[in-house]
């Protein structure tokens, strides 16, 4: 096997703990000695053995003289779990092999140093493109300390999300709502505005056959118009968090909190994104999956306020200019005004088609 293919086996493993790891990225290791494999491991859980730990362990006295295949850079200080950089270094590896630095400053590079200083012959930069992508949460997070932000939206082939009735169920496929039930999972938290809950009255949980995380809910309901009665409010799934402007007292916020629910309120009149953003990242939420309506989508585009853009499109026809679409609000007065997209991927789902697109790095659109 190539050096590649032994990175490609890490990088592997890691992205089957995607979604349980946070705030911790996912993370795989591989020792190899004399061509052989001998030990693999991927990081579980925060605060259990990193992916290292679990390699090396398996490889046990083989590890020394061997290489390792580490999908980002050992940590070198002292957290819940004790630096992964002494534990290569006492285990007697002679290669390690790291495909992209750790963006955290407790971090950042200091790992490689170390494993330099003892000796240890290290390569950087194998199936680095795919080791960034494989944690794009956790990179955006420890940048701008803020979620990174993924808007899901349903879409027929003229672009309605919904008849004039209002009525969505089902747009797409089942394939096609399992797929968005494994972003749930990956999620830190789910958002959508009142009136989904208002109308829909959903669980907002993942439902996945062999079961899932749940992320957190996260309501945006300026007037705290929730009801009581509401799933989100009384089910236990997951954590709610109501988020409501500053005029909205305590007494109605209570009834809210002795059901379970975190109510906070924002400052201003209006919810500003990106008050909501910054006041999810003082919580370590890394990610955001944005189910809402139009309404609230046209927000996230309107503050450009969005990394990346999911869209399955159902081969049907509604038609009728009082159908809903995905983005409301005023909208751009000109094409040129409009935000360009990068498509990263054209996908078939079942019956329907998965676009996967980001903003084009420019002047009209944010990267945090």
């Amino acid at each position: 096997m190539t050096h590649s293919e032994y990175m490609e086996l890490a990088l592997n493993m890691a992205r089957a703990t995607q979604g349980q790891t946070s705030p911790n990225p996912a993370v795989g290791a591989v020792v190899v000695k004399d061509g052989a494999i001998v030990g693999m491991g991927a990081h579980l859980k925060a605060g259990e053995g990193h992916a290292e730990v679990h390699a090396i362990e398996a490889a046990g006295e083989k590890a020394a003289g061997a290489d390792i295949y580490v999908t980002l850079e050992p940590c070198s200080h002292h957290g819940r779990t004790p630096p992964c950089s002494q534990l290569i270094i006492s285990s007697g590896i002679k290669r390690v092999f790291i495909a992209t630095t750790d963006p955290n400053p407790l971090v950042s590079g200091s790992g490689i140093e170390q494993l330099r200083k003892a000796g240890i012959d290290v390569h950087l930069g194998e199936c680095q493109e795919e080791a960034l992508e494989l944690n794009k949460f956790f990179f955006h997070f420890m940048k701008y300390k803020k979620p990174y932000v993924t808007l899901k939206t349903a879409v027929t082939l003229d672009g309605k999300t919904a008849a004039h009735s209002g009525d969505s169920k089902w747009i797409t496929s089942e394939q096609s709502r399992l797929d968005v039930h494994y972003d749930r999972h990956r999620h830190d938290a789910i958002l959508v505005g009142v009136n989904t809950i208002i109308r829909d009255n959903p669980h907002l949980t993942t439902r996945l056959p062999q079961g899932g995380k749940n992320p957190i809910r996260i309501i945006l309901d300026h007037d705290l118009r929730t009801p009581l009665a509401s799933n989100v409010v009384n089910d236990h799934e997951s954590k709610t968090i109501i988020m409501t402007n500053e005029s909205v007292t305590e007494d109605a916020k209570q009834p809210y909190v002795e059901a379970g629910c975190e109510v906070i309120s924002l400052p201003g009149r209006s919810i500003s994104l990106e008050h909501v953003l910054t006041e999810l990242g003082t919580r370590s939420i890394q990610s955001v999956y944005v189910e809402g309506g139009s309404t609230i989508h046209g927000s996230f585009l309107e503050e450009r306020c969005f990394q990346e853009l999911i869209m399955y499109m159902a081969p049907k026809l509604i038609g009728g200019r009082n159908a809903f679409s995905s983005f409301g609000g005023a909208g751009a007065s000109s094409i040129i005004e409009g935000l360009e997209m990068d498509i990263l991927s054209i996908d078939t789902i079942g019956q329907d088609i998965k676009i996967v697109a980001v903003p084009k790095k420019d002047s009209r659109s944010k990267e945090g």
